[in-house]
């Protein structure tokens, strides 16, 4: 099976590049965030014909996730509330920027972390919490149900310092900052590991790109889309890449997709 995320950046202005890149790419299943459509405006259609299976949570001209599944999937639900609660949650469902599903024995779960804008943004305060929230949103379900978790998407963090073309006062920029780090580890703790550095260690790996001062030319770059996986569907993990191609297109995302590939077997 292959699992891919992707950061389309407007599902309705990268529909061409996505079903393309799926013709040539026909994984099982693909992750999409920051879709930015309400759900009736989702092209399906189009998607529907590569028999795709679709599964939405959208909002107008922001964020917005989905996931796309060659068979069914079962127990979808979006937010964080459905499974912790509305006293938890808040004001966080507001934006959409949770979906999961299962299928077969592996939940799939697609997440669009916020942003941050800057440190001394409410929206970096904005940021923390939800991270917190996730937390407790997957402590929930890694404790309450049996399948083993592939957890998707925009991350918006690059955890470590070779996740970064030039981390050098990084420390003190958003998506890199101490605390953002910090609390993605709180997340990781609960027995998440990164699909990608299975099998790579190596610096210079990117997932997105600055459309400004040339970022993908000079390969300025970030990996900040990622798949954690608990360890039972960690050890069936025989492959992580990241596709480049779709970010060398005209008009492209400034992400790329990252493909995740599961054996059947322990690997």
């Amino acid at each position: 099976m292959k699992i891919a995320t992707w950061n389309v950046n407007s599902i309705r202005s990268r529909q061409e590049q996505v079903i393309n890149w799926l013709q040539l790419n026909p994984v099982e299943v693909l992750c999409l965030q920051e879709t930015k459509v309400i759900d009736r405006d989702f092209p399906r259609e189009a998607f529907e014909s590569l028999g795709y299976h679709l599964y939405i949570s959208g909002q107008k001209a922001y964020n917005g996730v989905a996931i796309l599944s060659q068979k069914p999937l079962d127990d979808i639900t979006v937010g964080f509330s459905p499974i912790i609660g509305e006293n938890l949650t808040g004001e966080l469902d507001e934006q959409k920027r949770v979906i999961t599903g299962v299928i077969g024995d592996i939940r799939i779960i697609n997440l669009y972390v916020p942003n941050g804008s800057s440190l001394d943004s409410d929206k970096y305060i904005y940021k923390l919490k939800w991270l917190e929230t996730l937390r407790k949103y997957l402590d929930k379900i890694i404790n309450s149900q049996p399948e083993e978790l592939c957890i998707c998407g925009d991350f918006n963090i690059a955890l470590e310092d070779k996740d970064i073309y030039d981390p050098k006062g990084k420390e003190n920029h958003i998506m890199s900052s101490a605390k953002e780090r910090e609390a993605l580890e709180k997340v990781l703790e609960i027995g998440l590991q990164d699909a990608f550095r299975k099998f790579t260690s190596a610096a210079g790996h990117y997932s997105w790109w600055d459309y400004r001062s040339g970022g993908f030319a000079r390969n300025r770059g970030w990996r900040i889309d990622h798949l954690y996986l608990t360890p039972q569907l960690y050890e069936k993990a025989v492959n992580c890449l990241i596709d480049r191609e779709p970010r060398k297109q005209e008009k492209p995302s400034d992400h790329t997709p990252v493909i995740l590939e599961i054996s059947s077997q322990n690997s």
